[in-house]
């Protein structure tokens, strides 16, 4: 059998099962397990897949981000009663990041304060823009086409350059050691965000939850506040009172 022949016959598998370790590839189409590798490299190469501890998977099994404007349609109600319950941390004239996420944005539409905003975010700053009370700081670098935000290096050391009186970041998903991203440039800025604020507070849906993602960007000892839609499961209730983070429900 031939290397195209074996990649779509192991797409077929990953569409019933989602994942497939390298020892059920080997026995499904008779290879050996160095064929097998070359056979998930191919894949991953090609962005078919993504590697897993011994095998492949397909790529939503790792809760791979949906567009940016898409995932914007999503638990909008949700997501506007978390934005509104951060309002109450800004103040006027206050210096505040705010991160690339839905659930800021749904707390910036609703944002009518004298203030002065820092962000990484197209789409934060364009609904700002048009809040005349509001001034907006835009960092500048790459686009990340996917999640709509820009970076690089000069923009990183400016960020290391203020102190801000809050920082509200989002999530893709809550471990019980942490907080996680789905790149790293996103977890890196999150991070430094945070290091600079002094509050930093966390808006994030109670589906983040159940999702994993890769990389870590924030410990629980990171964040003053969590503002969620509901209670968290029994762990990370614990973990909350371990590391005094303070839990609100949006209402």
């Amino acid at each position: 059998m031939y290397q195209e022949e074996r990649l779509v016959s192991i797409l077929d598998y990953l569409k019933t099962h989602q994942s497939m370790s390298v020892n059920e590839i080997c026995a499904h189409l008779h290879i050996s397990r160095d064929t097998a590798r070359r056979d998930i490299v191919k894949l991953t190469e090609q962005g078919a897949a993504i590697r897993t501890h011994g095998g492949i998977a397909l790529p939503d099994l790792q809760n791979t981000v949906l567009a940016y404007r898409e995932r914007l349609q999503t638990f909008s109600d949700e997501k506007t009663r978390i934005g509104s319950t951060a309002l109450s941390f800004i103040h006027e004239k206050g210096h505040y990041f705010f991160d690339t996420s839905t659930t800021v944005s749904a707390m910036a539409r609703q944002l009518d304060i004298e203030t002065a905003v820092y962000t990484h975010s197209l789409d934060i700053a364009e609904i700002l823009s048009d809040r005349a009370r509001s001034t907006v700081f835009l960092f500048g670098g790459a686009l990340n086409k996917t999640n709509r935000y820009l970076f690089d290096s000069e923009s990183a050391r400016q960020l290391e350059r203020i102190r801000f009186d809050c920082s509200f970041l989002g999530a893709a998903a809550i471990a019980e050691d942490g907080f996680y991203y789905h790149d790293k440039d996103d977890a890196f800025i999150k991070g430094t965000a945070a290091a600079r604020s002094d509050r930093t507070i966390v808006l994030a849906d109670s589906k983040k939850f159940t999702k994993v993602s890769r990389f870590k960007g924030l410990g629980w000892e990171n964040v003053d506040t969590l503002i969620t839609s509901e209670r968290p499961p029994a762990p990370f209730m614990h973990t909350l009172s371990l590391y005094g983070t303070e839990l609100m429900i949006a209402k």
